[in-house]
Parts: C-alpha cells; sequence; structure tokens
C-alpha cells in the first residue's frame, strides 16, 4: 500500500485534521520530506512523511496494522513517534520551506536543515528526520 500512495505522490494528501483550528503544510526543498503541523481544541502535532529513505527503525509499532516506517509525528506533549498511518502528508503543491527556516505552530516548532527536518515540542522531544537517518527523541 505505502508504494501506491507514494506512486500517486501529489494526488494523495492529508486532510486537515476534524476541527483544525490551524494546518500548515510543506516540504523540504529537495521534496524528499513533507510536513505538517496542524492544531485543534487545544491540542498540536507535528508529522513528517519521507519518500525516500534508509529505515533507522525496522519494528512496527505495536498493534499497528496500516503502514509504518516513513511518517514520524510528535504532539504538543510527549516524545515523537513512529506513525502508524493509512493517509499521507505528501503534497507536491506544498510551499518549500527553505533551509535555515521554521514553522511554529501550538508550540510545536520544525526547523529546515540541510541535514533534515527536525520538530521538537516545548518539553523538547520531538524527531529528526533525513533519507539516511531518523531518530525519535
Amino acid at each position: 500500500m505505502r508504494s501506491a500512495i507514494l506512486a500517486l505522490g501529489g494526488m494523495l494528501a492529508l486532510t486537515q485534521p476534524a476541527l483544525a483550528e490551524d494546518y500548515y503544510g510543506f516540504q523540504s526543498p529537495t521534496g524528499n520530506i513533507h510536513c505538517a503541523v496542524y492544531t485543534w481544541a487545544g491540542g498540536a502535532e507535528a508529522r513528517c512523511d519521507l519518500i525516500d529513505l534508509t529505515p533507522s527503525y525496522t519494528r512496527a509499532p505495536a498493534g499497528c496494522d496500516l503502514d509504518w516506517g516513513f511518517a514520524f509525528i510528535v504532539g504538543k506533549t510527549g516524545k515523537g513517534v513512529l506513525g502508524c498511518v493509512g493517509d499521507t502528508t505528501i503534497d507536491r503543491g506544498n510551499p518549500v520551506l527553505p533551509y535555515g527556516e521554521a514553522v511554529s505552530m501550538g508550540g510545536i516548532s520544525c526547523v529546515s536543515a540541510k541535514t533534515g527536518v527536525t520538530c521538537t515540542n516545548a518539553e523538547g522531544h520531538g524527531f529528526s528526520v533525513r533519507k539516511a537517518q531518523q531518530k525519535l527523541y
């Protein structure tokens, strides 16, 4: 299924979460990393999906019956997690977040760098992703 999602690329896009207050999607300058940051009813989340990667995580999240290994998520609180998802943030129409620039929403900040994208919540937890390596913390 993941290959079908990737093959459709820009045709599939993460729809805004129900009752989303704010939503911002972006992609890295290379177009390999696509992210969304959004808020709803006091909550917030950032998610990044990679099109091409050498997986750092090779075990599915517990109880995951969907696609995994390419999506990384952090909420307003708590540690970053490996996503178990049935959708994608990949949207070739999203604006590019240039290297050195950041997006912040709901207490979560995502920074674009030549070394990938890092998203962090106010507690200092989150994820860093790039083609060669992904890290949750």
